[in-house]
């Protein structure tokens, strides 16, 4: 490989000839072969953006050179739109704080705006990354912030795939609304129901949870930055942190505000840990919901198989003509791994030591990953499998009138206790509730499957 040698604080260093990074980011990627994991797409155009509102504000407030900030946002606004994303190579798991990440930014966008205005890569002049591009900012204020604007970027998408996977499940609420079917609690008979019902608390079950994602986008909106090294504002203009906030939320289109204490917003993530829990307040939801549409659609002979599961692959290498519930199965999966991240965000969040949370690397990942990869799963699980669910509505219609929990429906007639000995009868003698209540004389079985319909709409009250 064809290198250039940049120089330091620490000495000379060999740079890829046709690398846009420079010096610090070549050290990092020596320093850190951990995970294989370069940054987070939303985080590289999260920290890019950070650099443009700084270049305005500085250029306004006559600390930069107008050319200067005209050819760092010219250089940023290229990587925004998806150039040179192959350039940000530091690992996930990199120096405490970001500080490799915020070099690899500052680096790559004082290199191209330097050959653009004449100049050549690794000759830092005439803008430099540290003087220029990182111009009133330290990384433990553009690290955090750009942790927040990145979320909130995700935040969106895995907003509207959930409420797109409500509205798959109320589209079912509303079609079997009418398909009565057998309760059941403690996996044992109960009630009757309809399926339309619980596929419509599925759903609402669902927009609660991104209301309560949605809610959090109000506190990430606070952002610490102009706070500058420990969020004292050292080394930037006047009124700073107020304009680059404004500059950010334009760029953005999100509600962006200086925080009240921008120290706190270094020291703490407890803005993110909240996402992350209402994240995981999701994926639990989704967890059970995905282990009940298993279990109704078990099967085909032997199980419940009151819903039929669009068949999306062969599901054995050994069973001919089996087909498995593959992508509620790659929920779960998902959702448990998304636990695990939450549970590490939740570490992290603890591990701000003083001034400043150097875990923000790792922290910032994690939640990154919940937020994608439950969004993917989501999506995928709505368009290929829940889209096409089928009811079978003659088995559900069969259980409900086969159930013990039938009897219930006799507790105002007859009391408790001997509606209690007809569900006995029925266990014992394997005959439906209807059967036995019209040879006991209680009622007609036309008139008791009338009752259990109403029943299952809600109509007894």
């Amino acid at each position: 490989m064809t290198t250039r040698t940049e120089k330091d604080s620490l000495g000379e260093y060999p740079v890829p000839a046709d690398a846009w990074y420079g010096i610090q980011t070549a050290r990092a990627v020596e320093n850190f072969p951990i995970s294989g994991r370069g940054p987070d797409r939303d985080f590289i155009i999260a920290h890019v953006r950070i650099k443009i509102a700084a270049a305005r504000v500085n250029a306004r407030a006559g600390w930069l050179e107008g050319r200067l900030a005209q050819a760092i946002e010219e250089a940023a606004a290229g990587i925004v739109c998806g150039r040179h994303h192959g350039e940000f190579v530091v690992d996930r798991f990199q120096a405490g704080a970001g500080t490799s990440h915020n070099m690899n930014t500052n680096e790559v966008i004082a290199n191209l705006a330097n050959v653009a205005l004449g100049g050549q890569r690794g000759v830092y002049h005439p803008l430099h990354p540290n003087d220029h591009v990182n111009m009133g900012q330290s990384t433990n204020d553009t690290i955090p912030t750009a942790i927040r604007l990145a979320a909130l970027a995700k935040l969106g998408r895995l907003v509207f795939a959930t409420h797109e996977m409500a509205r798959a499940l109320d589209a079912l609420g509303v079609r079997e609304r009418d398909t009565v079917k057998s309760g059941r609690t403690h996996l044992q008979d109960a009630v009757p129901t309809t399926l339309g019902r619980e596929f419509s608390a599925y759903a609402w079950t669902l927009r609660r949870c991104a209301r309560r994602i949605q809610d959090t986008a109000i506190d990430l909106g606070e952002l610490g930055l102009g706070g500058s090294a420990v969020g004292t504002g050292l080394n930037t203009p006047a009124h700073y942190a107020k304009q680059v906030c404004a500059e950010l939320a334009a760029l953005t289109g999100e509600a962006l505000r200086a925080a009240p204490d921008q120290s706190a917003q270094m020291q703490s993530m407890a803005d993110i840990m909240q996402l992350s829990a209402a994240i995981r307040g999701l994926a639990l939801e989704l967890t059970r919901i995905a282990n009940d549409l298993r279990l109704l659609a078990s099967g085909p002979r032997t199980g419940l198989a009151e819903i039929r599961l669009p068949p999306v692959q062969p599901g054995s290498s050994i069973m001919p003509g089996k087909v498995n519930p593959v992508m509620l199965e790659m929920l779960n999966q998902v959702c448990y791994q998304v636990l695990g991240q939450d549970a590490a965000v939740a570490a992290m969040t603890q591990a701000g030591q003083l001034e400043l949370n150097v875990m923000m690397p790792a922290l910032g990942s994690a939640l990154f990953d919940m937020m994608d990869w439950l969004t993917h799963a989501i999506t995928a699980v709505t368009t290929r499998s829940l889209n096409g669910i089928e009811a079978d509505r003659d088995r559900c219609r069969a259980y409900a009138h086969a159930s013990v929990g039938l009897a219930t429906l006799l507790n105002r007639a007859i009391g408790y206790s001997a509606a209690a000995r007809v569900a006995q009868e029925s266990e014992r003698t394997g005959q439906p509730i209807a059967e036995i209540v019209a040879r006991h004389g209680l009622m007609e079985s036309a008139a008791f499957a009338e009752l259990v319909a109403r029943a299952a709409r809600g109509e007894l009250v």
